[in-house]
């Protein structure tokens, strides 16, 4: 089952024009564990949440809602 955080992650890095490389770096994230997240290859735990919406200027519970 995908993740409701990765969905809205690569939601917003979509419509935000981001690359998914410059979001990873900017979280502090290699790019395969960054892709493994948005892919559920990996977990996605609440420190990780903290660091991707600070990466993507959102907030945490943005990455939450259900669109």
């Amino acid at each position: 089952m995908d993740s409701i955080v990765a969905k809205n992650a690569k939601r917003i890095i979509w419509e935000k024009g981001y690359k998914q490389k410059a979001i990873a770096e900017r979280a502090g994230y290699s790019v395969n564990v960054f892709n493994a997240m948005l892919n559920n290859r990996r977990s996605i735990i609440d420190k990780d949440v903290v660091r991707i919406a600070q990466a993507l200027n959102v907030t945490p519970n943005e990455l939450f809602l259900l669109h």
